[in-house]
């Protein structure tokens, strides 16, 4: 099916909006359903409709696997139950004083980078709700942000663009895959502001070239 190009909010961001595993799609509420039909429809999985702390930031915000669901502590009681209730997965609030929890941490269900900066309580959430086999806690490179700079699947991943075969390789063992370094939108780094993934396919935004498709697709196994 190839890897789908999109915008969202007229962004090639799409990762700022949305996030997935290999059963649902979160998108903020009030997207296109003619859009949200389409992205649905090329991850293989069932849209759910949410919001977090009232916005359409959800990328940020959340991060899930197929075991379960962490979001940013500001979430309201009402909007924990609507994503449990749609993903049908266990919903916990992250006990961290760091909101963006997806930009700190990235998992599939093999294990978990986490960021040095997180909390050892919020580290052992990651390690009971997502259900994962070994949590990793690393910088990479100068950047604290793991979530934003690796995005993982049960497949694959793809990974920080200006990382070592070994650093590299030592991510792979980590979550039982075999990265690959790229970037998107034309050169951004930062992987998880512009690729949604999953195992059956990705999302990427419309900015993303020809070559850097290329490396998405060896990278996700897609």
């Amino acid at each position: 099916m190839g890897l789908y190009l999109v915008d969202l909010y007229r962004s090639p961001n799409i990762g700022i909006f949305l996030r997935t595993n290999d059963k649902s799609v979160l998108i903020p509420k009030g997207v296109a359903q003619s859009k949200s039909k389409k992205v649905a429809e090329h991850l293989s999985v069932a849209p759910c409709y949410v919001s977090v702390e009232g916005t359409r930031l959800l990328g940020p915000l959340i991060v899930l696997n197929n075991k379960g669901v962490l979001v940013s502590r500001m979430i309201e009681d009402y909007e924990m139950k609507e994503i449990s209730s749609q993903t049908g997965l266990v919903t916990e609030r992250m006990k961290s004083r760091y909101t963006a929890v997806g930009n700190l941490i990235s998992a599939n269900d093999n294990g978990a980078l986490v960021s040095p900066i997180l909390e050892p309580a919020a580290i052992a959430q990651v390690k009971d709700v997502l259900g994962v086999n070994e949590v990793h806690r690393m910088a990479i490179k100068d950047y604290s942000q793991v979530g934003a700079l690796v995005v993982a699947t049960n497949r694959g991943a793809a990974v920080y663009p200006k990382l070592t075969e070994p650093e590299v390789d030592e991510i792979g063992a980590i979550l039982g895959v075999e990265p690959y370094p790229t970037s998107i939108n034309g050169g951004v780094p930062f992987l998880s502001s512009g690729l949604v993934a999953n195992s059956a396919n990705a999302i990427v935004g419309n900015l993303t070239t020809g070559p850097e498709l290329v490396f998405l697709t060896k990278a996700l196994n897609v």
